[in-house]
């Protein structure tokens, strides 16, 4: 359908500098990274930052109603972390609340429909979130500036309001119809009832208010505090079964992060329960069929699909089903001691569970339906239960013990052939960071067919033409075929980084060290120090 849509030809230069860059989704997120690294922050600091500011500028992909990981490269201690601060299902969670409806199609992760899309929309699809505890932990354990301090430049961007642009009014329009079913979101989002339109500021409601108070009494009060307790009214009220205790019971996991090896580099992934496990088997794939040395063509895409197949068929076969993951952001950091951050975390679908919390403004998860309503599977709902497969796939690569580049994505079952074509043409074919990200990309994972940008040219498109069923769609702004990929790159040698975002997305974007300007945030330009 969407073969020969758009008729010019998108590209996105890397930000160059001799100190850190922070790449992300939005690149005013971004900047209020680069605003952490300008006041000593290292790159967790960074990307810590440039997370919460998400929050105030990319609200319906993630923010402190999600959840998700983060990788962390140690440069002093030459060693890799990894935390996982996915949600978790309440207590009292009752499968009698999610009663299959045949009616009802599927959920976006595979599951039977329920009654009233209760799993997918609404109160009784929120987890309790691990955004705040996740990012908090690694940043207390990890970085050098304050919480107080990584919360400033989110706390300004958030009463300042959500700026519009077409963009925005695009993300909003799509979930216009469910977001009018909850007034405080409608009364945000939807202005006058109808989707924002740009040129404008919107207010946030209590969103500042909650980022002031936990910059003043620290992240447990999002779990045992004041924001807890109003927070667990709120959802009480709306027929959620969360409660203060399940609040206070959270907490992220500390994990020893998965380590692939592959041209003598390294790649860390968070766990097997995220999409690091795919990645790995497709490189196993690679490093046994391809030969870097011939010239990058049609042959690279064929074993480069072959690979994602046969990874997703495994994984399917482990779980007995994809999993999928909608509204996700995914961010970059690198410092000038050559730490190195990939941070992804999600909503899951646009705007989550469409709930703003009244006494919060905290926008909430949908992340049920990661879980079955049916009872016996590896994924049914229980009590307490962690979320336990996601797409999601931080990634940072380390050669000779330095970090060289960290990747991420977001979109769903894209997130990993998008990660892992972006690494491997840097580490198969030496390409930079900016010819990584702009180089066409092909979308398979264990389908009939395979999509395949029609930017790689039709030489290519007729010979996986012989060996694929092709889907040819071009890598447009919506519909968002390809993942949206953030990275970063140091030259061990030189010190120098770099970082770039996604080049069908309008905003997304990476940015140097350089202190916050709201005036030039508001006025959709940056100026960039190299």
């Amino acid at each position: 359908m969407n073969r020969n849509v758009e008729q010019w030809q998108v590209r996105k230069r890397a930000v160059s500098s001799e100190r850190g860059v922070v790449a992300a989704q939005n690149w005013m997120a971004a900047a209020a990274g680069a605003d952490a690294l300008s006041r000593g922050g290292n790159a967790v600091d960074a990307a810590i930052a440039c997370a919460f500011a998400l929050n105030a500028v990319e609200p319906w992909m993630c923010g402190m109603g999600g959840s998700g990981y983060i990788v962390i490269w140690l440069a002093d201690e030459r060693r890799a972390v990894a935390i996982d601060f996915q949600g978790i299902l309440p207590n009292a969670i009752d499968t009698t609340d999610y009663p299959l409806d045949p009616s009802v199609p599927n959920a976006i992760m595979g599951f039977p429909g329920v009654a009233g899309n209760a799993n997918v929309v609404g109160y009784k699809s929120i987890t309790v979130p691990g955004a705040v505890a996740g990012l908090s932990a690694a940043a207390q354990a990890h970085g050098h500036l304050g919480f107080d301090s990584l919360l400033s430049a989110a706390i300004q961007l958030a009463e300042r309001g959500l700026p519009v642009d077409w963009f925005a009014t695009l993300q909003i329009g799509l979930e216009a119809g469910e977001l009018a079913r909850f007034p405080t979101s409608a009364a945000v989002y939807l202005p006058g009832g109808a989707p924002a339109q740009p040129e404008q500021f919107l207010n946030l409601g209590n969103l500042g208010a909650t980022l002031r108070i936990l910059a003043d009494e620290g992240p447990d009060a999002f779990y045992k505090g004041a924001i807890a307790t109003a927070m667990a009214k709120d959802l009480h009220d709306g027929g959620s079964r969360i409660t203060v205790d399940d609040f206070a019971a959270y907490h992220p996991q500390f994990l020893t992060p998965l380590a692939h090896d592959h041209r003598g580099a390294i790649l860390y992934t968070p766990s097997e329960n995220s999409g690091g496990q795919r990645l790995s088997e497709a490189f196993d794939f690679v490093t046994k069929h391809l030969d870097p040395s011939r010239p990058f063509g049609a042959h690279t895409y064929e074993i480069y699909a072959k690979a994602l197949n046969q990874a997703f068929d495994n994984h399917e076969r482990r779980l007995g089903r994809l999993p999928e993951t909608g509204s996700t952001s995914h961010m970059s950091a690198v410092d000038a001691d050559g730490n190195m951050v990939a941070l992804t975390y999600t909503l899951l679908n646009r705007f989550g569970s469409k709930v703003v919390l009244p006494s919060s403004g905290v926008l909430m998860n949908n992340a049920v339906s990661y879980f079955d309503p049916r009872p016996g599977y590896p994924t049914s709902m229980v009590g307490g239960k962690r979320i336990n497969a996601s797409n999601m796939c931080p990634t940072v690569c380390v050669r000779d013990d330095e970090a060289i580049f960290a990747v991420g994505a977001s979109g769903a079952n894209h997130i990993v052939p998008c990660t892992m074509q972006v690494a491997a043409y840097m580490l198969d074919y030496d390409m930079s960071l900016e010819e990584a990200f702009n180089t066409p990309r092909i979308d398979a994972g264990g389908r009939a067919s395979i999509r395949v940008d029609p930017a790689a040219g039709d030489e290519v498109l007729a010979a996986l033409g012989r060996t694929f069923d092709l889907e040819v769609a071009q890598n447009l702004v919506f519909p968002k075929l390809y993942s949206c990929p953030s990275g970063v790159f140091r030259d061990p040698a030189s010190g120098h980084t770099q970082g770039c975002g996604d080049k069908a997305n309008p905003v997304a974007g990476a940015v140097a060290e350089q202190p916050l300007n709201l005036e030039e945030t508001a006025s959709g330009q940056v100026s960039v120090r190299a």
